[in-house]
């Protein structure tokens, strides 16, 4: 299968993103363009349909790889494998041996392991992510406009297909609603950037008392399917509650423990970095980092509570911001690429740096860490069709996997987890 493209100027999709672009930019004042900050400026480079954006300067480590040499031919999508100052290190472990990462000595803590999920290991991810996890008890972004299946909504999608079984309408939650209670109100217009007051040891008492209204449902939503709701699937939460509202975590509604598949891939990630390394060229640690730096105690201290699993089509975008709901704001997130590749920004403290363009493709793992990077602008301008590698679709002779191949040509899953508590510290929960 084979997604529509910006690329080819034959196809209908370059000849729609032409006349898109020329409608939206004859009136543009040139003042503009000029206003927007670096980061905004590469996040409108990346994301746009026309003219396709050069990829030169995007690091892709990928092409130093062999055996990946399929991979990223598809597509035609690809950057550039010194496009970003950056250097390799060995990975700790005899499991290990032999593998490499990348660090970068313009943004101290932030680390990429190239293909580090093996191909069996990403389609148990992604199964896992589809079927088991974007369910009951699991919050989703659907969960406040639907009253989703209980078995979930994968699980209903596929039931749906099969032959004699009747598929059952999805209800809006509003319609069905029998008493009134209290909601978020959102004002029209375009959405509202949230600043949330970064979380501390020092705050969290009055972060864990403040009020979290849940949003208000839709009042336009329909009747509907299974089937028309996989593509608007965006996110399912895990561990602690995230509240969107606030931009904070909801610790009254408690925690859902982290599921083994999740954690024991991030945590051997934190464990085979070799993260002397990592930070030895960092000046100044110990005023950055508050106390001693605590990377020292990773390898054994790090304990996923909590992340999101993000689900993209191929239009969608991330937009800047920075984490800080997170009490520890030093630990490592750690973020697994499944599924189509994307463009990856990542900046410094304020939006007027300029950030670095990394490619991420399928198995790749990103860790950011420490004070400088944890607090960094980052996000996801672009979601690059036809770049689904081939272990997805060749090879996997498993009737049960069409839906999921399907689903993932346009479509890529990010699933990323983090530690809320610094070590020793005791919450009260």
């Amino acid at each position: 299968m084979t997604v529509p493209t910006t690329q080819n100027p034959s196809d209908p999709a370059y000849k729609k993103a032409k006349r898109q672009y020329l409608k939206t930019t004859h009136n543009r004042l040139e003042q503009l363009e000029a206003e927007w900050t670096p980061f905004r400026a590469a996040e409108k480079k990346y994301k746009a349909k026309f003219p396709p954006p050069d990829l030169t300067n995007v690091l892709d480590v990928a092409l130093l790889d062999e055996s990946r040499v399929e991979e990223t031919k598809r597509g035609s999508w690809r950057g550039g494998a010194n496009a970003v100052e950056c250097h390799s290190v060995d990975l700790l472990g005899q499991e290990s041996r032999g593998r490499k990462a990348y660090v970068f000595p313009s943004i101290p803590g932030l680390v990429l392991l190239p293909s580090f999920v093996s191909p069996d290991d990403q389609r148990r991810l992604v199964r896992w992510s589809l079927r088991d996890h974007a369910r009951h008890p699991n919050e989703t972004n659907l969960d406040t406009h639907y009253i989703l299946p209980e078995e979930g909504l994968w699980k209903s999608y596929i039931s749906s297909g099969e032959t004699g079984h009747h598929e059952e309408d999805i209800q809006p939650r509003a319609s069905t609603s029998s008493s009134p209670i209290a909601h978020i109100n959102i004002p029209p217009g375009p959405r509202q950037l949230i600043s949330n007051e970064p979380a501390s040891t020092q705050n969290f008492a009055k972060i864990v008392t403040a009020p979290t209204l849940p949003a208000a449902p839709s009042l336009n939503a329909k009747v509907t399917s299974a089937a028309s709701l996989i593509p608007k699937l965006r996110w399912a939460n895990i561990g602690w509650y995230y509240h969107w509202g606030n931009k904070q975590y909801d610790f009254a509604r408690g925690k859902i423990n982290v599921s083994s598949v999740y954690s024991e891939v991030c945590k051997s990630a934190v464990k085979t970095i070799p993260w002397e390394e990592v930070f030895s060229e960092e000046k100044n640690s110990s005023v950055e980092w508050g106390d001693e730096p605590d990377w020292k105690d990773w390898q054994d201290s790090y304990e996923p509570d909590a992340g999101i699993v993000n689900f993209y089509q191929t239009r969608d975008t991330l937009m800047a911001h920075v984490d800080r709901s997170e009490v520890c704001a030093t630990s490592p997130l750690v973020s697994i690429s499944l599924g189509c590749a994307a463009v990856f920004l990542i900046g410094g403290s304020t939006r007027d740096t300029e950030p670095m363009p990394i490619l991420l493709r399928s198995g790749d793992v990103v860790v950011m860490s420490g004070p400088r990077c944890r607090r960094a602008y980052h996000g996801v301008p672009r979601i690059l069709e036809n770049t689904l590698p081939p272990h997805f679709i060749h090879g996997v002779q498993d009737k049960e996997w069409e839906p999921y191949e399907e689903y993932l040509q346009t479509s890529r899953i990010n699933i990323n987890v983090r530690q809320v508590f610094p070590k020793g510290f005791n919450p009260g929960l």
